[in-house]
């Protein structure tokens, strides 16, 4: 091999070292974790993959871990200089937010409530979820018409928010039930209610497989409910222990 040559192959192996240390480099910097603080968010409790068909992996890594990401990195910037509102539950400073300083009131009850929201959201869902029973279908039969009119009027409430926001199911302490929706990220904790389930209808929930079929989502979301979930929140909002 000639001089010229040799001298060619270091300068290419040593081009190509170069962008593998720059790709391993930019890399690291991606994964680099969100800031820390004082707000949590907790990982999924199944495999992004396992409400699919329903719900593909993409649109679950993206909406756990960029969307509501945001609302935890917003709440923590947000407690850097106002760290009261980390020093009372979740729960507590939604149903008072007229006590938050004026000055991020919208940006703590849009941040916290989807916070809330999400929190919710991922609990309810999972694989296998299985069907209502016990006390939760028996205030589903009379409170709401039964399953079938659960889910038609429920699809339906949902198909009707304009733009973006959530539609739930409510849940009072004596256990009764109600179909009720919110925009944004406004959470029915704010106005003294409590959410037994509820369905995310903002595009970033469903966009990547049904595109502007939100009826197909609303209908194909049912498939995803974790049912001893929410028989679990049923008990706790009759106990007076449920959370967000």
């Amino acid at each position: 091999m000639s001089l010229m040559s040799r001298r060619h192959l270091i300068i290419a192996a040593s081009g190509l070292a170069a962008a593998a240390a720059s790709s391993r480099a930019a890399f690291a910097q991606a994964a680099t974790p969100a800031p820390g603080g004082p707000f949590k968010m907790d990982p999924l409790a199944y495999p992004a993959n396992a409400l699919e068909p329903h719900i593909d992996a993409k649109t679950m890594e993206i909406h756990h871990d960029r969307h509501h990401q945001a609302y935890v990195s917003n709440l923590n910037n947000f407690a850097k200089d106002n760290p009261q509102i980390a020093e009372k539950p979740v729960v507590e400073v939604l149903a008072n937010l007229g006590n938050v300083p004026e000055a991020i009131r919208t940006g703590v009850r849009n941040n916290m409530g989807g916070h809330a929201n999400h929190t919710m959201f991922w609990q309810i869902m999972g694989p296998n979820g299985g069907k209502p029973d016990g006390e939760v279908l028996a205030a589903v039969d009379r409170d709401l018409g039964g399953m079938e009119k659960l889910q038609t009027d429920f699809n339906a409430a949902g198909g009707r928010v304009f733009g973006s926001g959530w539609v739930f199911v409510t849940v009072t302490k004596d256990g009764k039930l109600a179909i009720e929706t919110r925009p944004n990220q406004d959470n029915p904790i704010m106005d003294g209610k409590r959410a037994l389930l509820g369905n995310d209808v903002w595009e970033h929930a469903y966009y990547l497989t049904y595109q502007n079929r939100r009826p197909d989502y609303l209908k194909a979301w049912w498939n995803t409910v974790n049912w001893k979930a929410v028989a679990e929140r049923y008990a706790a909002a009759k106990a007076g222990t449920l959370g967000v």
